[in-house]
């Protein structure tokens, strides 16, 4: 009889990646990037498996992002959290530090802001739940995808609140919902709730929730309160479990619809919808609210990130008189 132990094949690589990373309670969106930094820097290194490589191998993936991809400076740093998260959290080798890397340079641009009769330009050629969406953009200074993400729940109507869920830098802040949307918000989420119910019956209606919740709550993907305020219009199968479910609206007809609607504005300035959250911040900032009201409000851990609108508040002589003038 042969005593030899079995030896058990390792656990194969990007199952582990993904798991570490919903246990982290890591978004889908950061997921997919994570996931396609580490395949690139994979197959740059020819194949090699990560735990083969190091500090050395990472420096010089990041190295030709900054060099020969000439990619941006927030495009080389998300590489390199996706890097640190493999090798930290994933294979438990905390690399030195990374010597010898060719940093992009980050470009200090000053944020493009609207002024309100260019908001309001914009919000009148929008209608219907676009007209909503980017209403919140600009009354509630969401970003995008924190708008798309907001579920049923974090909708305070008594309060006129706003409960933004797992912000950027994995943070949960409150902001002001603006008491002008309460009725058309009202109004949406009754349609919202009708899609649900007729998904119930055919028997979908189920959310993707996050590993936490779904662990502490079981059957909660199928309630109502936990629904995305701004759906997709259609259902999707998940790839690994199968499991059909209604995610939230894509960010890409948001982005056209902006950038249309200010064209025909006749703006001449390059807006996104995060211009509408410049925009927020800024004309608080010029409404009198302190700085720091307005920091808690857009969920910046480091109140110097916030004080750039102060520059675009100086900036063109809205604070300051020209000298010409004086005389």
């Amino acid at each position: 009889m042969d005593n030899t132990p079995e030896v058990k094949p390792a656990p194969k690589l990007f199952p582990l990646i993904v798991e570490r990373l919903r246990v982290e309670h890591y978004s889908q969106r950061t997921e997919a990037s994570y996931i396609a930094w580490i395949k690139r820097y994979i197959l740059f290194h020819d194949k090699r498996h990560p735990r083969d490589m190091g500090a050395m191998e990472v420096a010089a993936f990041l190295s030709y992002l900054a060099t020969d991809k000439q990619v941006a400076a927030s495009t080389q740093s998300q590489a390199k959290s996706a890097l640190l998260f493999l090798y930290d959290e994933v294979l438990g080798q905390t690399l030195p530090t990374l010597e010898n890397v060719t940093k992009v340079a980050a470009k200090k641009q000053l944020p493009v802001v609207l002024s309100t009769q260019e908001v309001q330009a914009i919000l009148s050629r929008l209608d219907g739940n676009m007209w909503l969406l980017v209403s919140l953009l600009y009354g509630s200074g969401l970003r995008v995808m924190e708008c798309l993400r907001l579920r049923i729940t974090d909708i305070d109507f008594a309060k006129l609140e706003i409960f933004v869920r797992d912000a950027q830098g994995h943070k949960n802040r409150i902001t002001l919902l603006p008491a002008s949307l309460v009725n058309p918000l009202k109004a949406h989420l009754q349609s919202i709730e009708a899609l649900h119910i007729a998904d119930l019956a055919k028997g979908f209606g189920e959310v993707w929730m996050p590993a936490s919740l779904a662990k502490k709550y079981p059957n909660a993907g199928k309630d109502w309160v936990w629904q995305y305020v701004f759906p997709s219009s259609r259902l999707s199968v998940e790839q690994q479990s199968g499991v059909v479910y209604r995610h939230h609206a894509d960010e890409k007809p948001i982005q056209r619809a902006v950038k249309k609607a200010a064209a025909h504005a006749g703006i001449k300035k390059e807006v996104s919808p995060n211009t509408l959250r410049h925009s927020f911040a800024t004309h608080l900032l010029e409404g009198g609210y302190d700085i720091r009201t307005v920091q808690a409000l857009l969920g910046h851990a480091d109140v110097s990130t916030t004080m750039i609108y102060t520059h675009v508040i100086n900036k063109g002589g809205r604070a300051v008189s020209s000298p010409l003038d004086v005389t």
